[in-house]
């Protein structure tokens, strides 16, 4: 593999991992938003006194329950990909040094 190759791989790998850490970034907060709007909306339930009201505040926390679950799995599979793309980050970070290496002793001698 010829080190510009080997270049645009890491520089590839370098912005995925960026963008995976954006997504897990933007995951954390959705979770973080609807872990909030439950709190007020369990606070509200103790001041309502109507049985719709309970039962739409009710069916609404279900849904926010739902979407941290979903925001949970998502960032767990964030998480993987992270380290999946890690590796093999240093995996051809550690190719480069070799390569430059053999790539100058030719033009040593």
């Amino acid at each position: 593999m010829s080190i510009s190759f080997t270049q645009a791989i890491i520089t590839r790998l370098n912005s995925d991992i960026a963008d995976i850490q954006m997504k897990s970034k933007n995951e954390k907060k959705k979770k973080d938003k609807a872990l909030s709007k439950i709190n007020q909306l369990q606070r509200d339930i103790k001041i309502s006194s109507s049985p719709s009201d309970l039962s739409s505040k009710m069916s609404r926390i279900s849904k926010l329950k739902e979407e941290v679950n979903t925001c949970i799995r998502l960032e767990a599979d964030l998480a993987k990909q992270l380290v999946s793309k890690h590796a093999e980050l240093k995996k051809h970070l550690s190719k480069t040094p070799q390569q430059v290496s053999k790539q100058q002793e030719p033009q040593e001698q």
